[in-house]
């Protein structure tokens, strides 16, 4: 047992090391973009691609990470993900452009996508059955320091250094953690032997369309060519996968996933909850410079309240999970989201202080970090052991597409509703614009909130005890 200990300590950390700089660099840009916007002489909707091109990789290729960590040995696709996403992070440091900037963003999520669904089912592989929740939590809570931490060392590195060093912070971090990952964890690969490319080339295809369409959006309109090819071949090619899937030999989703309750509500949750998140403190961190006055670095201190919340309140709520069911922890954490949200939108407007602010943005921060714990546990739990890797690839997937679908819709909507009130001048057309946002991503994070409350806590499995006595009794 103390042998199990010894191994499983270094195992979560040197998994949680690099899956940390995943989650940091969702949101690390956030109190940069003003910098950004002005070094580089960019709009909002390059601005917006600097968020998304990270997003666009990321979401795209979770899928054929985990898969071809089953295929080609998960510590392995890890390790080369740390390295992708390290030579990435230098590239971005080297940006002198808006273009090549975005390029290496994506060159970053690349490594992203082969680093995060992995990390799970190799945290959750280091210890033993029993504390499998707490391996969860551990992790859930390191990826919420990422996001607290994100939009504060972004803020910070931007006002007393550079906006370029936000990402070279990544590339020492990265470096220690490769031969760390090789001594401390065990290499594992899946059950199945072959990897379904046609699969992976058709999901990765249809959510980079769909993304891709999703944010043209804002500049060409819903209804615009571009927006209708993205969606549309998207959406047809994810048909086209569906129906592979059901013909492959060994696909890359079991069909059988798509019919298990808690999986497929959980995932529903992690949609609507990124949905609300991501698109919110995008507008958020530009509310606290803009209107609000701000240095990038007070923004970032100002945002923890929201995002450091989780870093307490995932590896707590880990450990309520087996007791009253992830489905129940969900709904809290969506309800607690969206009224966080509505108070906010309540708020915004001429003088008001930051300190009004702050009960709302705790709340929104205990809400997120309860879906945090419970949302991976569920969907870890409702799945047989080999398929971890599968559930946590489409688990992540489902997330990203969800924070970068929120940013495009409330992008759209923001804009919108700063037009209609341009003449009123930039700072209340700002509010206005902002608190219209607010309300929409409320209002999805509530729906995540009905599907949490559908998913039915799982029975207790007996143990051999319990299973002699039923049998004896039944006799």
């Amino acid at each position: 047992m103390s042998e199990n200990r010894s191994r499983a300590l270094p195992a979560l950390l040197a998994t949680s090391v690099p899956m940390f700089m995943v989650s940091l660099d969702n949101l690390v840009v956030t109190n940069a973009l003003n910098e950004m916007s002005a070094d580089l002489r960019v709009g909002q909707s390059e601005l917006q691609w600097v968020v998304n091109g990270y997003v666009l990789a990321f979401a795209g290729l979770l899928l054929a990470g985990a898969a071809l960590g089953d295929r080609f040995g998960r510590r392995r696709v890890f390790l080369g993900g740390v390295a992708l996403f390290t030579l990435g992070s230098a590239a971005c440091g080297l940006s002198g452009t808006a273009e090549q900037l975005i390029a290496a963003r994506a060159l970053q999520g690349a490594g992203a996508a082969a680093i995060l669904p992995v990390s799970l089912t190799l945290a959750v592989a280091a210890v033993p059955a029993a504390r499998r929740a707490l391996a969860v939590g551990v992790w859930g809570g390191v990826n919420g320091l990422g996001v607290a931490v994100g939009p504060l060392a972004g803020g910070l590195v931007t006002e007393g250094l550079d906006w370029h060093w936000i990402f070279w912070i990544n590339v020492p971090v990265g470096l220690l953690a490769l031969p760390f990952v090789r001594r401390a964890v065990r290499e594992s690969r899946g059950p199945e032997g072959a990897l379904d490319v046609t699969g992976i080339a058709l999901i990765t295809a249809a959510v980079v369309g769909a993304v891709w369409g999703i944010v043209g959006a804002a500049d060409h309109g819903w209804t615009g060519p571009r927006t209708l090819v993205g969606l549309g071949g998207g959406l047809a090619l994810l048909a086209l996968f569906a129906v592979q899937q059901r013909r492959a030999r060994l696909p890359l989703v079991p069909p059988r996933m798509y019919r298990i309750r808690s999986f497929m509500l959980s995932n529903t949750v992690a949609l609507a909850m990124y949905f609300g998140v991501f698109g919110s403190i995008f507008f958020l961190a530009q509310y606290l410079q803009g209107p609000m006055g701000y240095s990038p670095f007070e923004a970032g201190l100002r945002t923890l309240p929201w995002t450091a919340a989780p870093v307490v309140v995932v590896p707590l709520a880990s450990a309520l999970v087996p007791r009253i069911g992830g489905g129940l922890l969900q709904a809290a954490g969506c309800v607690m989201q969206a009224l966080a949200l509505g108070w906010l939108a309540l708020l915004v407007g001429p003088g008001v202080s930051y300190g009004s602010l702050v009960p709302a943005l705790a709340l929104a921060g205990l809400g997120m970090g309860l879906v945090f714990a419970a949302n991976p546990a569920t969907v870890i739990g409702s799945v047989a052991e080999h398929e971890h890797n599968k559930a946590s690839g489409v688990n992540n997937t489902v997330r990203e597409f969800g924070g970068a679908l929120g940013i495009a819709v409330l992008t759209t909507v923001y804009s919108q509703a700063f037009k209609a009130h341009a003449a009123a001048g930039p700072g209340p057309a700002f509010e206005y614009g902002l608190r219209q946002s607010l309300w929409l991503g409320a209002a999805v994070v509530l729906l995540g909130a009905v599907a949490g409350l559908l998913i039915r806590r799982p029975r207790p499995r007996p143990t051999a005890a319990g299973a002699e006595r039923t049998m004896a009794s039944a006799r």
